[in-house]
């Protein structure tokens, strides 16, 4: 009883000032039901299992933690190389004097905010509807929250193979912004789409991301967070895979107060790929969650997750990674690995790897490890004229190499390699 208290408390502190957007009958009718599941399950405590590691508090609150702006000095926009759309929100609004064109040969691109005031669209069958599937079996408030009062976003619907990438950038410009974006992303059968996102986003910044991949489709996903030190983020992605898909999400982090990364994946088509990858780096009051739900409900399917975490000064890492073959889905092939590289004694790495499985014909395996550079390649590296700080970096690199690996793209994933090397050089020196 005492646990369904504290929920109630936190519950009635956040909700009791909603207010349900309006909009068509469609987006209506979405918002009402995820805000029933909302109060059905409450928001997250720190009792709650899959919140045990990470204090909900502030993301919760009724009101944000205020976050000083950053000041990014000559440090150039993620992906500024990349040929691609850009679509702009400040503060969880649509910036259209920022954006380029919505045109783009073989996407559909239309904002929530506007699609959401017709009575009919084809979002109608999507938005907050893997949202709601992902809410078992655990519970997942803050993306119900987002249901129901996030009031834009974008709507893409991809028919062909998409001409270029289309990029998501979240600017912060008030220290006090409560941001909530929700995506809603359909691929189309044979499509091919890849989406970029970088930027704070808010204060504090909740999303949804909701995909649905079609027979044959394929969505590649790389996402930049940082470096502004004092955001809070939450953030939820949602995809469903027909037959024959191939998905790729990769999430690179650097600072913030508090991250957490959410990804619920069902694998539902024969001979499809879900990949989900992660590098986090962070020191002082850094706290960053990974958790994953991956369920295979099909045969011949193959599922990684490669998450890694470079702490430092105190930073805690978590890692919460589960893979459910359901009876029938034969052939899986699951593979699971978090590690952390701990650069001093005071950080802290929490790993929850989890299998669960019915089918008798599978390949699983999941492992998580922590530990300090390793004395005997940083003296190989000292002892051939490598300053200490320079092997330092060139070890941390190659401890975060299989993450980046999982990106496709060789452009992005050199643009990600200059990232990396450019928190190396301002953290170590």
């Amino acid at each position: 009883m005492a646990v369904a208290r504290v929920r109630s408390a936190a519950s009635e502190a956040r909700l009791a000032g909603l207010v349900l957007p309006q909009g068509g009958a469609w987006l209506t009718a979405a918002r009402g039901a995820a805000l029933d599941r909302l109060t059905a399950m409450g928001l997250p405590g720190r009792r709650d299992e899959y919140w045990r590691y990470t204090d909900p508090t502030t993301l919760v609150a009724a009101d944000p933690v205020p976050a000083a702006l950053y000041d990014r000095g000559d440090e150039a926009p993620a992906f500024d190389a990349i040929d691609r759309l850009t679509l702009v929100f400040t503060d969880g609004v649509f910036d259209a004097a920022a954006s380029d064109d919505l045109s783009l040969t073989g996407v559909e691109i239309v904002r929530l905010a506007d699609a959401g005031a017709r009575d009919i669209h084809w979002a109608r069958e999507l938005y907050g509807v893997l949202e709601a599937r992902g809410q078992s079996p655990v519970a997942r408030p803050l993306a119900a929250l987002n249901s129901a009062t996030a009031t834009d976003g974008v709507l893409i619907r991809v028919t062909g193979k998409a001409a270029k990438p289309v990029s998501l950038v979240y600017r912060h410009a008030a220290t006090s912004s409560d941001a909530v974006l929700h995506h809603c992303i359909k691929l189309e059968p044979g499509a091919d789409f890849t989406l970029l996102e970088s930027g704070p986003g808010a204060a504090r910044f909740n999303t949804v991301t909701e995909v649905e991949i079609a027979d044959g489709a394929a969505f590649h996903h790389i996402r930049t967070q940082g470096r502004d030190h004092e955001r809070r983020v939450a953030t939820h992605l949602f995809a469903r895979l027909d037959a024959n898909c191939r998905f790729k999400t990769f999430t690179l982090t650097a600072n913030g107060v508090l991250t957490r990364n959410e990804a619920v994946v069902e694998l539902l088509g024969d001979d499809s790929i879900a990949h989900i990858a992660g590098a986090a780096m962070g020191d002082g009051g850094f706290h960053h969650d990974d958790t994953v739900f991956i369920t295979h409900d099909a045969e011949r399917c193959e599922s990684r997750q490669v998450f890694k975490k470079v702490l430092r000064h105190g930073a805690q890492g978590v890692f919460q990674g589960k893979i459910l073959v359901k009876q029938g889905a034969q052939k899986t092939d699951g593979y699971q690995i978090s590690q952390s590289l701990l650069l001093d004694d005071d950080c802290q790495f929490l790993a929850k790897p989890e299998l669960e499985i019915y089918a008798d014909d599978v390949k699983c395996s999941h492992g998580s490890t922590s530990g300090a550079i390793d004395d005997t390649a940083l003296f190989y590296l000292r002892s051939r004229g490598v300053p200490e700080k320079t092997a330092q970096a060139l070890l941390v690199q190659a401890f975060l190499v299989e993450a980046i690996e999982e990106i496709e793209d060789a452009a992005i994933a050199e643009d990600i390699r200059d990232r990396l090397q450019g928190w190396l050089a301002r953290r170590m020196g």
